[in-house]
């Protein structure tokens, strides 16, 4: 429970390390947690307890997982090739991926679009400094729209902007997802403005930390089948990996050697 507080989830693998007891006890001890309702069970481990309309606060979210999230940034923008346009929504997974744009040979040549305000400072720095440096910077657009506890722009005013652009990629987050539901969130207003940005995508890549596989948001706003690829840092489980091959999207684990 102290390292659940601390990282706001755990590892098997690590805590049967840390703990130096067997698999099978700390698999055990997490059932127990789970029924008292102190935890709740992920892929590989347990996380604090999700309410599935309770949206968490952008700096918490952005400390946990945080080498995994740089992982799956990097494998999911090294997709974007010269010239491409790009479209990414909020959320701390998405925030790596705009991060790892930022250090492609080919950033300058791309257009991008987000209603991330974390994301938009990022680029925003990038092109900046390429500017002071009289280098051609990227064209970054930013929607309009109300703030959220996770620093999205949401709502009709975001969604009326994004109902007219077409882009080759879009990179969505996810508060949680289910192999049989899909991608989800807490925030109802958040779930219609991800829509629209899939809507946007010529093709939809989700980024995932594994933290969030069973994890439940009361809005489900990317079926499995409106995917084109699903990158994530372990290795799914085989219900998720027998719904990509039903839907035909990609699974890519970034590892530590991506």
């Amino acid at each position: 429970m102290a390292a659940v507080n601390r990282h706001g989830g755990v590892r098997v693998a690590d805590m049967v390390e840390q703990l130096g007891v067997s698999e099978m006890t700390i698999r055990r001890d997490i059932t127990s947690l789970v029924r008292r309702g102190l935890v709740s069970r992920v892929h590989g481990g347990a996380v604090a307890p999700s309410r599935s309309a309770q949206e968490p606060a952008f700096a918490l979210k952005a400390a946990q997982q945080q080498a995994e999230k740089a992982r799956i940034g990097r494998l999911a923008a090294s997709r974007v090739a010269a010239g491409d346009s790009v479209a990414l929504s909020a959320g701390t997974t998405t925030l790596a991926v705009a991060r790892a744009l930022t250090a492609l040979p080919h950033f300058a040549t791309l257009t991008l679009v987000t209603n991330s305000l974390p994301a938009a400072d990022v680029l925003h720095e990038a092109v900046m400094k390429a500017r002071e440096a009289g280098q051609p910077a990227p064209t970054l657009l930013l929607t309009g729209g109300e703030r959220t506890p996770s620093d999205a722009l949401v709502g009709p005013a975001t969604v009326d902007y994004l109902r007219g652009l077409r882009v080759d990629w879009v990179f969505l987050g996810a508060h949680g997802f289910d192999p049989a539901i899909g991608l989800m969130t807490p925030n109802l207003q958040e779930a219609a403005t991800n829509a629209a940005l899939l809507a946007t995508g010529r093709s939809v890549v989700a980024v995932l930390d594994s933290s969030k596989w069973g994890v439940r948001g009361v809005r489900a706003f990317c079926r499995l089948e409106d995917l084109a690829v699903l990158v994530t840092d372990s290795p799914p489980d085989d219900e998720t990996v027998r719904a990509a091959a039903v839907h035909d999207f990609e699974l890519e684990v970034a590892t530590d050697d991506d």
